[in-house]
């Protein structure tokens, strides 16, 4: 089977390495379809995608319409007659007059072992869930939200250590991979889509800043997980004297303890270890409302905590 002619979609640094293992094979890359540009930071200045930086340093035909979706962009894709499209983390739905334009369709690099973990967060989800492997799968897309027919999957391991910032790279690459391993199977003529089973589907909801609240009357392994599973973003956070008090990183302990939820058992060079429902939380690196992001053990040589300081779970005046 001759080469095939590629229409990329894709937005944030989790579809680069995807993009760039097409750019490496030589691929026909007819365009590459990414979100508008977005105002951000205070300045509101316009801000590329990942994906349009790197289509631009490449040579390579941008796209950026409001909604794939629309009129305009479907006959846009009809006159460049692609054989394939390729997503990752695009960002919309696709309506089905758009997904039979290439002849063979549109494939979607997913980064879970669909059917668990259909929708916006399942790396963060699979953390958050003290999940042991997760990995990466692609799949034919249909009308539905991750519910089309998968060709390759691969289980990776999650370290009990790492953050979803870790995890993300680590399956952005490994979806790369599988990606190529899709494309070589598609011009041996041996894709052999299966279904998936619905009735096994789970579904990981987009995440809102309100889900890093920490409630400290929850046991400390499930704190820990969601304190991983939501770095770097939305980040989870306490109150210390009235202030927010964000948690970039911890370890989970066993210690037993009488202590009130959120209560401080102790300050060392180690971290700043917090009573939890059951066990505790050693405090590694933290951010007080205002100041920068330091390790725990800075922390303390300039601010007031010490045993018996109770960290909120909500702000009270």
């Amino acid at each position: 089977m001759q080469k095939q002619k590629i229409v990329f979609f894709g937005t944030p640094d989790f579809a680069v390495p995807s993009l760039e293992l097409l750019i490496t094979r030589k691929e026909t890359i007819a365009a590459v379809v990414t979100q508008p540009d977005r105002p951000v930071g205070r300045g509101q200045k316009l801000k590329f995608s990942p994906i349009k930086k790197l289509a631009r340093e490449s040579g390579l035909t941008v796209l950026q319409p409001e909604k794939a979706g629309s009129p305009n962009f479907i006959e846009v894709l009809k006159a460049l007659s692609p054989d394939l499209a390729v997503v990752v983390a695009y960002g919309q739905i696709f309506p089905k007059a758009l997904l039979k334009i290439p002849k063979n369709g549109f494939i979607n690099v997913h980064s879970s072992l669909l059917p668990r973990y259909r929708g916006a967060a399942p790396i963060n989800r699979a953390i958050i869930n003290g999940d042991t492997e997760t990995g990466v799968t692609i799949m034919q897309l249909d009308e539905g939200m991750d519910t089309g027919d998968i060709l390759l999957q691969e289980k990776i391991k999650i370290d009990s250590c790492e953050n979803a910032a870790s995890l993300h790279d680590r399956l952005a690459m490994s979806g790369a991979i599988l990606l190529g391993r899709s494309l070589d199977l598609l011009k041996q003529n041996r894709w052999r889509p299966v279904a998936q089973n619905h009735e096994e589907a789970t579904y990981a909801t987009m995440l809102k800043k309100e889900d890093g609240r920490i409630d400290w009357h929850l046991p400390a392994d499930i704190l820990y997980n969601r304190i991983r599973g939501m770095t770097p973003w939305p980040g989870c956070f306490t109150h210390l004297d009235k202030k927010l008090f964000k948690i970039h990183s911890a370890e989970k302990t066993d210690t037993k303890h009488e202590a009130l939820p959120g209560q401080v058992l102790s300050v060392s060079d180690n971290g700043i270890a917090v009573a939890a429902g059951k066990g505790a939380l050693l405090l590694k690196e933290v951010q007080l409302e205002g100041k920068k992001r330091m390790s725990a053990s800075d922390f303390i040589k300039g601010h007031q905590i010490g045993p018996g300081t109770v960290l909120k779970t909500k702000q009270h005046n």
